[in-house]
C-alpha cells in the first residue's frame, strides 16, 4: 500500500484515531492531579512521612519534564506509530506497578517510569490531530484534544476523590488499564506504519544538559517550599546545576548545525510558535495553580469532605468542554487575537469573582466562578494551539508540539509553586495584622464580644482565639493568591499583539499528513 494510500485509509478512520488517541490523552492529563486528593491515604499505606509522600507527585512531573522534549527525535528515529504504542503500553503497565506498590521506593519508581513514558503521548496526540486534518479543520480538532488535556486535571481530583473514598487509593492507578488497553488498540488498529525518517541525529551533550536543567528546575519549583527555599543546601545545588546546565545548553545548541542538535532553533525564527508557547506558559499557570488552591481551601478552611472538594470543582470542566467545542466553529473566520483577548477576559472575571471569597461562601459561590473560569480558558485554548502551528512546517510539528507541552508543564509547575510561597507568606503577614487588633489593650478582649466567647485566662481559650485568626489569615492570603492570577492572567494579553492568522495557503503549513 502506498503512502498515499495509507493517508487516505487514516483520513477515513479520522473519527476512530481520534478517539483512540484522546483516551491516550486524558490518561496522561488526568495522571497530573488524580494522585492529589489520595495522598494522605497513600501515606498511611505506605508508613511515609509529609514532605516524603511528595515525591510520589513530585517524581512523575520531573521524569515527564525531562522526557517529553525527546518525542521529536523518537518519532524521527523509530516512527510516530511505534513510538506511540510503545508509550501507551508502558504507561499502563507502570500504572499497574504503581497500583501495586508495597512501599514508598517501589511507587516513586513507578512514577518515574510513568513519567519518562507517558510524556510524549500528549505531543504525539497533538501532531496526529493536526495532520489527519486539514488545516480549516484545526480549529476543531484542536476542541478535541484540548478536551482531553484542560479537562484532565480538572476531573482528576474529583475522580480521585470517588475512587478513594469508595474503593482504595491503589484503584486511582488501575483504573489506567481498561482506557489504555483500549487506546492502544485503536492506535494499532487504525494508525498505519510507515518508515522512520531518521534524519534527525541524536545529539547526546544537548538531551543530557536541557535534561539536566529542567530536572534541577523541576525539582527546585516542587521542593522549594519544602526547603525553605535558599536556606537549604538543596537548593542551592539545584540552581547551580539548573543554571549550568542551561548554560552550555544554550551555547551548545546556538554552536551545532541544525538537523545535528537536539533543539531545533528554527521553531524561534516561527513568531506565531513562539507568542503562542509564551501564552501557553500562562495558561498553565493560571490553570493550574488555581486548581491547586481550591481543593485544599475547600478541605482546610471550609471543612469540606475529599470527594464533595472534587465534585464542586468539578464543574469547570463543563464550562471548558462547551466552550471548546463552540469556539472551534469560529477558528479561521474571526481573528484568532481577539477570540484570545475574549477568553483571556473571562478568564479574569473569574478571578475578580474569586477575590469575593470568605469563609462563608456557598457551593455556588465556588462552582459559578469555576465554570466561567473553564470557559475562558476553553476560549483562549483552542484559537491558542491552532494559531501557535497555523505557520509550522508539518515535519517540524513533532518538536513544535513537545516544546509547545514542556512549557506548559513548566508553566504549571511554576505557577503552583509561587502561589504556595504567597500562600505561606501572606498568611503569615495577615496573622501578624489580625494578632495586632487583639492587643491586651484593646478594650473588646475585656468587656467586647471576644472576651463573652473567650476566657482569655485560659490556654485552650488562646489556642482556639489564635485557631480562628489562622483560619482568617489563611483565607486572606488565598484571596491574595486569587489576585496574582488576575495580574497573571493581565499580563498574558500583550502577547497577543505576535500572534497572526494566515492570510493565504502560502503561509500556511504543509499539506497535513501522518508524521513519521
Amino acid at each position: 500500500m502506498s503512502e498515499r494510500d495509507d493517508h487516505q485509509e487514516e483520513v477515513a478512520h479520522r473519527g476512530m484515531i481520534t478517539l483512540s488517541i484522546m483516551l491516550a490523552t486524558v490518561i496522561q492529563a488526568i495522571d497530573s492531579t488524580i494522585a492529589n486528593v489520595a495522598l494522605p491515604h497513600m501515606q498511611g499505606s505506605l508508613s511515609a512521612s509529609q514532605d516524603q509522600i511528595a515525591w510520589v507527585l513530585t517524581s512523575y512531573i520531573v521524569a515527564a519534564g525531562v522526557a517529553t522534549p525527546l518525542t521529536g527525535w523518537l518519532t524521527d528515529r523509530f516512527g510516530l506509530k511505534l513510538v506511540f504504542l510503545v508509550s501507551i503500553a508502558g504507561f499502563t503497565i507502570a500504572s499497574v506497578l504503581c497500583g501495586i506498590a508495597g512501599s514508598l521506593a517501589q511507587i516513586v519508581v513507578a512514577r518515574i517510569l510513568q513519567g519518562l513514558l507517558g510524556a510524549a503521548l500528549v505531543p504525539l496526540s497533538q501532531a496526529v490531530l493536526l495532520d489527519i486534518n486539514p488545516r480549516e479543520r484545526h480549529g476543531t480538532a484542536m476542541a478535541m484534544f484540548g478536551v482531553g488535556v484542560m479537562v484532565g486535571p480538572i476531573l482528576g481530583p474529583a475522580l480521585g476523590g470517588y475512587l478513594t473514598e469508595n474503593f482504595n487509593w491503589r484503584w486511582v492507578f488501575f483504573i489506567n488499564v481498561p482506557i489504555g488497553a483500549l487506546a492502544f488498540y485503536g492506535v494499532g488498529r487504525y494508525i498505519r506504519h510507515r518508515a522512520a525518517a531518521r534524519t534527525v541525529s541524536f545529539d547526546l551533550f544537548g538531551f543530557a544538559t536541557l535534561s539536566l536543567a529542567i530536572g534541577a528546575l523541576m525539582l527546585l519549583l516542587n521542593r522549594g517550599q519544602q526547603n525553605d527555599w535558599f536556606a537549604a543546601t538543596e537548593s542551592w545545588v539545584e540552581l547551580v546545576v539548573l543554571s549550568v546546565s542551561l548554560a552550555y545548553f544554550l551555547i551548545h545548541t546556538a554552536m551545532t548545525p541544525i538537523g545535528k542538535s537536539f533543539f531545533d532553533y528554527r521553531l524561534l525564527k516561527n513568531a506565531n510558535f513562539v507568542a503562542g508557547t509564551v501564552l501557553m506558559f500562562f495558561v498553565g499557570a493560571i490553570v493550574f495553580s488555581t486548581r491547586a488552591l481550591l481543593p485544599t481551601m475547600l478541605q482546610d478552611l471550609l471543612d469540606y469532605p475529599v470527594s464533595l472538594a472534587g465534585l464542586v470543582t468539578a464543574p469547570t470542566g463543563i464550562g471548558t468542554m462547551f466552550a471548546m467545542l463552540v469556539v472551534g466553529r469560529f477558528v479561521g473566520r474571526v481573528d484568532v487575537r481577539w477570540l484570545l483577548a475574549l477568553g483571556f477576559a473571562i478568564t479574569g472575571v473569574s478571578q475578580w469573582q474569586m477575590l469575593q471569597y470568605n469563609l462563608e461562601i456557598t457551593q455556588g459561590d465556588i462552582i459559578w466562578p469555576g465554570v466561567i473560569q473553564g470557559i475562558g480558558l476553553g476560549v483562549v485554548f483552542v484559537p491558542l494551539t491552532t494559531a501557535t502551528f497555523a505557520t509550522l512546517a508539518s515535519q517540524m510539528r513533532a518538536d513544535g508540539t513537545a516544546i509547545y507541552s514542556l512549557f506548559r508543564n513548566i508553566g504549571s509547575a511554576l505557577g503552583i509553586a509561587m502561589v504556595n510561597v504567597l500562600l505561606v507568606r501572606n498568611t503569615q503577614i495577615a496573622h501578624a495584622g489580625l494578632v495586632a487588633n487583639l492587643a491586651a489593650a484593646n478594650k473588646d478582649l475585656v468587656h467586647g464580644p471576644v472576651a463573652s466567647a473567650f476566657d482569655l485566662g485560659q490556654k485552650s481559650s488562646v489556642a482556639m482565639l489564635d485557631a480562628l485568626v489562622t483560619r482568617e489569615a489563611a483565607m486572606i492570603a488565598y484571596i491574595d493568591d486569587f489576585l496574582f492570577l488576575l495580574i497573571l492572567t493581565l499580563l498574558a494579553i500583550p502577547f497577543l499583539v505576535f500572534m497572526r492568522t494566515p492570510k493565504s495557503k502560502a503561509e500556511a503549513p504543509v499539506a497535513p499528513h501522518v508524521i513519521e
